[in-house]
Formats: C-alpha cells, sequence, structure tokens
C-alpha cells in the first residue's frame, strides 16, 4: 500500500506535510497484515524477581484500546545482553552461509537479494530465515546464561507501508518479531527494540543499514518523516501488544554518520531528527494515556560515537533517555596490539555512567593482528586451550569495566556463522559459549577479570 504521502514523493507534487494528529490517526488505522493492531488486555502478571515476567498495570480504557504497561530493569541491575544481530537485518560477512543458501551469496546486502530474487520468492525465503535463526531454544539459552536483555536490530521496512516504489525489501517479518518479544518476556528478559536500518541508509556502504549506499540518503526530511513515524507505530504496538510487555527501550537509530565525515548531515539530524523522534514517541504515549511511569526509554547514540551532542535540542524537561556506546578495541587505533595493550584498555576505560549502555562490543581484534600467533584461534600451530583462557580474562575485562563506568553491556552477536571461514567465537557469543572462552554465567566475569 502506498500513503498519500508516498505518492507525493514519487509524483513529485506539492504535498502540504500531515499535522502529528493526522499522521497518528493515519497509521493507527493502518492494517499488518490481515488484521489490525492488536489491544489485548496485558492482564495480571507476576513481579520480576526471580527471573519472572514483570508485572505491568497500564490498563488504559480508550479510543486506541487497551495500552499496555511496559517495563525496563530495576534501577539496580546492570544490563548484561547479547545482540541478535542477522535475525531481522542479514549481514553477510557474519551469516555468509545462511545468505548464501537464501540465493544472495555473492550480493551484499538485504535490498540487493531482494532485487535480485524479486519480491515474492525473497519474502518465502525471508520467512523461511525469520522462522529459524533465532529460535525458541536460544532464548531460552541466553535467559540461562545470566543475561537479561536482548537488542533486536530491525529495519524500517517492518512497517511496509513506509518502503516506497522502487524500493526492495523483505516483507512479512512482523509476526516473527511478534513471536521473538513474546519468547523473550516469556524468560523474563528485556528487549531493547533498535531502529537499525534508516530510510535512505544512515551510513555509507554498511550491510546493517540493509542498503549498502555509497553516499547516505538518510538526512533529508522526507526520511525524518518515515523513521519517526516507524518509531511512532512501533510505540504503539509496543504499548498495545502483550508480547512486547518487557520491551522497555526504543533506539532512534544505530550508527548514524560521524560529524567529523558529514558535519552537515549530522548537525542536521541533531537538530531536526532526535527532537521530533523524542517529541512525538512521548506524545504517541500520551495519546494512548501511558503512565510516565511506564514510557519507554528512548536511547540515541551518545557522544562517544561522534555525531555530536544528541540532547543539544531536546526539550528542557526531556526525561527516560539512555545513550548507546558501541566500543570495540578492534578498530581503536590507540590500543597497544599486545594481549597486555588490549587487557589494560579495557580495565581503564571510562564509558559515561550508568545512562550509557555499551550496546555493541566484542573480542575480536585488529585485522592485522587476529591471525597472528599472539592472537590466533585456530591453526595447527596455535595453542586453542591458551588462547581461549586469555580471551577469557578479556571478556571478563570488558564485561567488569563496562558494568563499573557504565549501565552495562550487550555483546555483539549471539549467532553467526563461520566469520572469516571459521567458527569465529570472538564476535559470535553461542560458540564463545559453547567453547567454554565465555563461561555459562555472565556473573562470574568479577572472578576472572585481570583489572585491579
Amino acid at each position: 500500500m502506498v500513503s498519500t504521502i508516498v505518492l507525493a514523493l514519487l509524483l513529485g507534487t506539492a504535498y502540504s506535510w500531515p499535522t502529528r494528529t493526522q499522521l497518528h490517526e493515519q497509521f493507527h488505522h493502518t492494517t499488518i497484515e490481515s488484521g489490525t493492531y492488536p489491544t489485548t488486555h496485558p492482564g495480571s502478571l507476576p513481579p520480576i524477581y526471580n527471573g519472572t515476567i514483570p508485572g505491568h498495570n497500564g490498563t488504559h480504557n480508550g479510543t486506541h484500546g487497551n495500552s499496555t504497561g511496559v517495563s525496563w530493569l530495576p534501577s539496580t541491575e546492570k544490563v548484561r545482553g547479547v545482540n541478535l544481530g542477522s535475525q531481522f537485518i542479514i549481514e553477510p560477512w557474519m551469516a555468509y552461509d545462511e545468505f548464501n543458501s537464501m540465493g544472495c551469496g555473492e550480493l551484499n546486502d538485504e535490498w540487493q537479494c531482494v532485487k535480485k530474487l524479486g519480491q515474492d520468492e525473497a519474502d518465502a525465503v525471508f520467512e523461511k530465515h525469520w522462522d529459524t535463526w533465532i529460535t525458541q531454544q536460544d532464548i531460552v539459552d541466553i535467559a540461562s546464561q545470566g543475561l537479561n536483555v536482548v537488542r533486536i536490530p530491525v529495519g524500517f521496512w517492518m512497517k511496509e507501508d513506509l518502503v516506497l516504489e522502487g524500493e526492495y525489501y523483505p516483507r512479512g517479518a512482523l509476526k516473527y518479531l511478534d513471536r521473538l518479544v513474546g519468547w523473550a518476556a516469556d524468560e523474563g528478559l528485556y528487549v531493547i527494540m533498535d531502529l537499525h536500518g534508516g530510510p535512505g541508509a544512515q551510513y555509507p556502504n554498511q550491510q546493517f543499514t540493509g542498503h549498502g549506499v555509497d553516499t547516505p540518503g538518510f538526512y533529508t526530511p522526507e526520511n525524518y518523516e518515515r523513521a519517526v513515524v516507524f518509531l511512532e507505530w512501533m510505540t504503539h504496538r509496543i504499548h498495545s501488544n502483550t508480547n512486547y510487555r518487557t520491551t522497555g527501550v526504543l533506539g532512534v537509530m544505530n550508527e548514524p554518520v560521524h560529524a567529523s565525515d558529514y558535519p552537515d548531515e549530522a548537525a542536521d539530524m541533531l537538530e531536526n531528527f532526535y527532537p521530533a523522534a523524542y517529541t512525538r514517541i512521548r506524545a504517541m504515549e500520551r495519546s494512548l494515556g501511558v503512565r510516565p511511569r511506564h514510557h519507554l526509554k528512548i536511547q540515541y547514540m551518545g557522544d562517544a560515537w561522534g555525531a555530536g551532542d544528541p540532547t543539544s535540542f531536546l526539550p528542557a524537561n526531556a526525561t527516560g533517555l539512555l545513550f548507546d556506546d558501541h566500543r570495540y578495541y578492534k578498530w581503536d587505533t590507540d590500543v597497544e596490539q599486545t594481549k597486555e595493550g588490549y587487557v589494560s584498555a579495557a580495565c581503564g576505560d571510562d564509558r559515561g555512567g550508568n545512562s550509557v549502555i555499551i550496546g555493541e562490543w566484542s573480542l575480536a581484534i585488529s585485522d592485522e593482528y587476529q591471525s597472528e600467533p599472539e592472537f590466533a584461534i585456530s591453526g595447527n600451530e596455535t595453542d586453542i586451550a591458551a588462547q581461549k583462557e586469555w580471551y577469557q580474562s578479556f571478556w571478563a575485562a570488558q564485561v567488569q569495566n563496562f558494568e563499573q563506568s557504565a549501565g552495562g553491556h550487550i555483546f555483539w552477536t549471539y549467532k553467526c556463522n563461520y566469520v572469516g571461514g571459521i567458527e569465529e567465537w570472538r564476535w559470535c557469543y553461542q560458540y564463545a559459549v559453547a567453547e567454554g572462552v565465555i563461561p555459562d554465567d555472565v556473573s562470574s566475569a568479577v572472578s576472572l577479570s585481570p583489572c585491579s
């Protein structure tokens, strides 16, 4: 279905952009697949403690149905999580075998895959992927390992009427997202919903955007609008569908451009997109009658990312903010390329306090040194046992520091297959646990940490 806004964009005709109220009215009545927005009652749920599901008391009888109060971690707990990468935005660098089995092994991203296969065939192969990449047993395993959060990267195209003619994205993922967050809630896991792929692509030549482009096209009023409408829609869904009862954080845009590379685009985003996202998420919650204590946490990339101060143009009374920090020592050229250097950097980091979550990190080493004898994890001459012992200490150093200097950590990523032709447990949490590199209880990090 093509909306009036989209038709105007396609035809190049004049269009009077709708007010916030008009937009709400438009997309509240949009059907999803064969139905409408769920308006289920949250019912009576057990308390959060002892790993059970958080309780919610957000029932609201009004024109939008019965909204669900959502919940987030108690302030006394640190985030300990994993990303569910490549579930809804496949990144072939970490899921090549999967992408190849879908008939797209030679391609770069989802856009190219859909364009090659055609919409109907692409929808079918992507549906199989969504149904099998992250399973219910995976979620059970994640919860059993002492983790309390999953971060789910999604693309704007999950709201299918935002996709323009001539754009190539798979359709039909929403029911699998609904199922996945329901599994997480059943296991007592909290969810960060992260807008990972923006309209026009927010960063150049990155598979995580769903469409690798040389020039990022996100930084226009039209694409800001599409992203904000997505965020409003997702806010509505989170508060209206009890599967999302533990989805407590909404990330407005993953990894936008750096101000050092794209100063005009970064500045425009800070001034125009960021405040619009905040204001309209909160307006949606007010329209649903959601009590402030059940408001979503709204997450922006923090100062350390390099796009600028995300709060520069937010309302002075903005509340419920969190900040995302991606800390990959692999790409930090200031880190001494020795085992001692990596551990020293991890132990000495200051990441900004409890409002900052390390939303992505790994055990990966710089490209130049990752296969050298000091760091290699495969090969006939490699002492695998000794390497695993060191990588475990590197893991523990990061975990301990991220919990001391920030609000917690979310490993990138839970599942991948044969990165660089090997079972690459430096990127894959599932492999790392199976190989004994990461303990099956994250709380053991303190006793294993080499940090003083």
